[in-house]
């Protein structure tokens, strides 16, 4: 047996088992679910939510292995992710050496420390910086090909 006609077996089962606990759930009714909610008894939801945290294990399991797998069967592909990983990493660190950090109050009366905000700067500035990469390198794309018409 091969290994897409496993895969398809699991998404079948998981599939079927997803539907048995939502009837189950829609069965239920939305009172009594609430009811046993509000006394600690999530037992009627929690076997859909369980199923659907496998589903996402199994999902990004699977893209990480075959993505690995791809990246270090081809030398190029990997030349080309180190690279771009690279670059990200100059990004990032770019991001952070213009970001201050600054001890910030929150709503729920918890104090932000000076790091975690100056890493909450970062991650809006490299946001910035990806956003002026990804429309500078459409404009050129446009003005290369509008000169090579």
């Amino acid at each position: 047996m091969n290994f897409q006609n496993i895969v398809k077996i699991a998404a079948a089962v998981l599939g079927v088992l997803g539907l048995v606990f939502l009837f189950r759930i829609i069965g239920a009714g939305d009172e009594s679910i609430k009811m046993a909610a509000s006394m600690g008894d999530y037992g009627t939801v929690s076997p859909l939510i369980t199923i659907a945290q496998i589903i996402l294990v199994v999902s990004v399991a699977a893209t990480l292995i075959f993505s690995l797998l791809t990246l270090f069967g081809n030398g190029e592909k990997l030349k080309k992710a180190l690279i771009s990983v690279g670059f990200l990493a100059v990004v990032v660190g770019l991001a952070f050496a213009l970001s201050t950090g600054v001890e910030t109050p929150m709503k729920d009366g918890e104090i932000l420390s000076a790091s975690g905000s100056r890493w909450v700067e970062t991650g809006i500035r490299v946001f910035y910086f990806l956003s002026a990469i990804a429309i500078g390198a459409m404009a050129l794309s446009g003005v290369k090909r509008l000169i090579n018409r």
